[in-house]
Order: structure tokens, then C-alpha cells, then sequence
């Protein structure tokens, strides 16, 4: 596929990259050559294909659900401005 000198400059303007003369050639064939390579992956026939999310069948490792520090809770609501029930009052938002 080979791509025309205006669509470099164009998209050149588009990304607001500056591409020399000596370039444009050079990226129209690596521009020719992606696309050509998106042809062949969408010639692929993939009907009977599951999706996946991941291409290897791993299991995420989990770290153990323990408690690693104590609960300080009551501390910080002593030095809270004001507190009800447990919770921490805020100055109304939305009227």
C-alpha cells in the first residue's frame, strides 16, 4: 500500500511533527509497510477463536489478607474537628 506524499504532510500536521523532505519517502514506506501488516492480521480468519486476556493460561499470585498495622482510628478522631457515630463531619458541599 503506498501512501501519498499529502497524507504525510497531513498527518505530520495532525501529530504537529515536523518531518524533513529527505524523511517523507522514509516514512511513507514504513507507514506502507504497518498498514500492510494490519491488512494480514485482519485476513485471518478468527470466527472460532475464544478472546482472552492474557495469550498465557496464568492465575494472578495473591498476597495473604492479613492486618499489618493497628487500627488507629480512635487516635485520629480525638484530633478530628467534629465527629458523629464514628464519622467524620465535612462542611456541606451541595445545597
Amino acid at each position: 500500500m503506498t501512501i501519498e506524499r499529502a497524507d504525510i504532510e497531513k498527518l505530520a500536521e495532525l501529530a504537529r511533527v515536523q518531518i524533513s523532505e529527505d524523511n517523507i519517502a522514509a516514512t511513507s514506506r514504513s507507514l506502507g509497510n504497518v498498514l500492510a501488516l494490519v491488512d494480514q492480521l485482519q485476513a485471518v480468519d478468527t470466527r472460532d477463536i475464544a478472546p482472552m486476556s492474557h495469550p498465557l493460561d496464568t492465575t494472578q499470585r495473591l498476597r495473604a489478607d492479613e492486618v499489618t498495622e493497628p487500627d488507629h482510628r480512635l487516635a485520629f478522631q480525638k484530633i478530628a474537628p467534629a465527629i458523629e457515630d464514628g464519622l467524620y463531619l465535612v462542611p456541606r458541599v451541595i445545597d
